[in-house]
């Protein structure tokens, strides 16, 4: 627990909080990290399990995952150059986080707004 007399503590951990959300806030992230935790997954079903999202949007956001060493990206076939991604250990972390996420929805009710 910070002690509230601890400001520079409490700067750094707010600033790294705030880092982590925005970074897992990120539209579609969270949908990656998800559809990742049964186990690895080539790109093709990557984008067919997550119903919306674009190519382009996916190869950025895998991308932003590999860098920040939440997920792996291993070839599989070097003549056809098939990859498949698959979560890291940090990356299967969020599966608390996700989980928790899941619970909160389902107890709670989201209207959307038009």
């Amino acid at each position: 627990m910070l002690k509230s007399t601890d400001t520079n503590t409490c700067s750094n951990y707010c600033s790294n909080y705030h880092e982590a959300i925005e970074f897992i806030g990120k539209r579609w992230m969270g949908m990656i990290i998800y559809t990742l935790l049964p186990g690895p997954k080539r790109y093709n079903e990557l984008i067919a399990n997550i119903p919306g999202i674009s190519d382009r949007l996916l190869t950025e956001r895998l991308n932003d995952l590999v860098n920040a060493k939440l997920v792996n990206k291993r070839l599989i076939d070097s003549s056809t150059k098939k990859v498949e991604y698959e979560l890291t250990a940090s990356g299967i972390a969020f599966k608390e986080v996700i989980t928790s996420l899941q619970k909160w929805i389902d107890i709670c009710e989201f209207e959307k707004q038009s």
